[in-house]
């Protein structure tokens, strides 16, 4: 279904729009927000190619557009900027309320892990996966002629590029992970697990050479504690490519880390967008 805009926001010269659409996959309404840059609003035959911002745990679209501040380097490179939730708390209007989906900070409402689960009651709409690769760009790509989506959707992959922020980068292996994992796939089921593990994934790479940029602030807790793992994604992307991970002296795992380098990730998008 169309997406419905119920908010603009001028930002960097260019508009944040706050939408909503009936979602058939997730089997409710969910909400997202898109940047549209100034080349796109003031150029009507512009086509802005589209950067996905993936939300982290317990995190919304909302919070990548007002703390993160993509917009700034994104106006400047023209653009455009997807960012939405990892999950189907989805808006006051919809909501799947299943039983016990609230009851932890990570697993359920707030950590969808970008999964399409198998495992009741979770299966009956937590399928991220198929929204983000499908559905989602489907609706974007239909209600804003101002983007371009052959470049997103282009043969073989639909994907030019990649960054990270923190990221959980060997679920399999660390207690959010195993969790989330068991509980939306079953905890025997590990070739699932691994679908969706990226060490995991990363071992098997056979396309062009990868050139990603991962950035981890040393003083981020949640790498202290064993639940990011750079390391063994960096060590199983050995003669796959380049894989740039920038240790951050004194960075946490915060929105403030996220804002110092947000340029350096559109730009490294940029790269492979606009060429």
């Amino acid at each position: 279904m169309a997406a419905s805009t119920k908010a603009t926001i001028a930002s960097f010269g260019g508009k944040l729009l706050k939408c909503v659409h009936k979602a058939s996959i997730t089997n409710c309404e969910m909400a997202f927000n898109l940047y549209l840059p100034p080349q796109a609003i003031l150029n009507s035959l512009y086509k802005a190619p589209l950067l996905i911002y993936l939300a982290g745990l317990t995190c919304t679209g909302d919070n990548g557009a007002e703390k993160a501040f993509f917009q700034h380097a994104a106006s400047q490179r023209g653009i455009a900027v997807l960012l939405f939730s990892t999950d189907q708390r989805c808006t006051p209007a919809g909501g799947l309320k299943i039983q016990g989906e609230d009851d932890a900070y990570d697993f359920g409402s707030g950590a969808g892990f970008y999964v399409d689960a198998t495992q009741e009651p979770w299966s009956n709409g937590y399928k991220m996966y198929s929204y983000i690769t499908s559905e989602l760009p489907q609706t974007v790509f239909s209600s804003f002629p101002q983007i371009d989506g052959s470049r997103f959707l282009k043969n073989p992959g639909k994907y030019r590029s990649v960054s990270a922020f923190a990221p959980i980068a060997n679920p399999s292996n660390c207690d959010w992970g195993k969790k989330a994992f068991g509980g939306y796939f079953g905890a025997e089921n590990k070739a699932k697990w691994a679908e969706h593990d990226a060490t995991e994934l990363v071992k098997g790479w056979k396309g062009n050479p990868l050139d990603i940029l991962i950035d981890v602030g040393t003083a981020d807790n949640f790498y202290r504690q064993g639940q990011l793992l750079p390391e063994n994604f960096e060590k199983a992307a050995q003669g796959k490519g380049k894989v740039n991970i920038r240790w951050q002296d004194g960075y946490d795992h915060s929105y403030f880390t996220m804002a110092s380098f947000a340029d350096d990730h559109v730009n490294h998008a940029a790269r492979f967008l606009l060429g």
